[in-house]
């Protein structure tokens, strides 16, 4: 619960829980071991300060009698800077930050088109698209057991909004894996990451969401999405992959997406693929 509004030292973790400093970094090494934190090094004052980050907002865990994907299984991750789609289709509001400031005109999407969009931290549109594309980096002699594609966003509203729902969609290879309710465009309170140039007043941070995909359908946090299988994908043979995440003009709810790069808002991620197999 501490880690739920951003990032936090070890230092402030054992001050606020009040327990030895010692002891704080023994349970936060089993959970980052546990994959449930994320831990990174920072220039302080001082030397160094170990900052800590809560991954997931929300566990989901399956009985026995089917698992989307076994611990047994191996994998490779792709991680995507998210100034580095391929094809953008986008209506205003929009706009693009990187980490010292505002990439080509706001609400113009000519700026989507501008070099400099690879150092994006922050993209946002009121509808439409980014298309990413992924290298296949599936071994040889071995079966995709599950895909997994996972982001921090949240919905565009302007500056922010408490109350701002938004249809989050995202398709792989053209295909429709899930769709995904943003409850408000979050602000007010700065991001664990986003630079201090920016505005508090305008979006500061998302949610960080999974869409994965097993032989038995979609999921988006661990919720079944739709009935598309990872034998629909026709990822056999292939040397890349299509990633697709926008709104639809026609959603129920339009409230726009922003989309974080590793050095904005809360997650110190970029857009991250990972394929889990099992050697034949």
């Amino acid at each position: 619960m501490l880690l739920s509004d951003g990032m936090l030292n070890v230092s402030e973790i054992a001050a606020a829980l009040d327990i030895p400093l010692s002891t704080a970094n023994m349970h936060i090494n089993v959970l980052e071991a546990a994959g449930l934190l994320r831990t990174e090094h920072r220039p302080a004052s001082r030397g160094q300060q170990k900052l800590c980050l809560r991954v997931y907002d929300e566990i989901v865990v399956r009985l026995p009698g089917g698992s989307p994907a076994s611990v047994d299984d191996d994998g490779v991750e792709t991680s995507m800077p998210i100034g580095a789609f391929v094809d953008s289709q986008v209506v205003p509001s929009c706009g693009l930050a990187s980490s010292t400031g505002i990439i080509g005109l706001l609400d113009d999407p000519a700026a989507f088109y501008e070099p400099e969009r690879m150092a994006a931290q922050l993209i946002w549109l009121r509808s439409g698209h980014l298309t990413y594309r992924f290298p296949n980096r599936l071994p040889p002699r071995t079966r995709l057991t599950s895909l997994t594609v996972s982001c921090e966003v949240c919905s565009e509203a302007p500056l922010h909004h408490d109350d701002w729902p938004s249809d989050i969609t995202l398709w792989i290879n053209d295909l429709e894996v899930g769709t995904w309710t943003s409850p408000a465009d979050f602000g007010g309170r700065r991001g664990s990451l986003t630079p201090p140039w920016w505005e508090t007043r305008n979006s500061q941070y998302g949610m960080l969401k999974v869409w994965r995909v097993t032989d038995d359908g979609s999921w988006v946090d661990g919720v079944s999405s739709s009935d598309v299988d990872l034998g629909r994908l026709g990822l056999a043979g292939s040397r890349s992959l299509d990633v697709k995440i926008g709104v639809k003009p026609d959603a129920h709810n339009v409230g726009g997406l922003n989309l974080f790069g590793r050095n904005f808002g809360n997650y110190p991620q970029d857009l991250v693929l990972r394929m889990n197999y099992r050697r034949d």
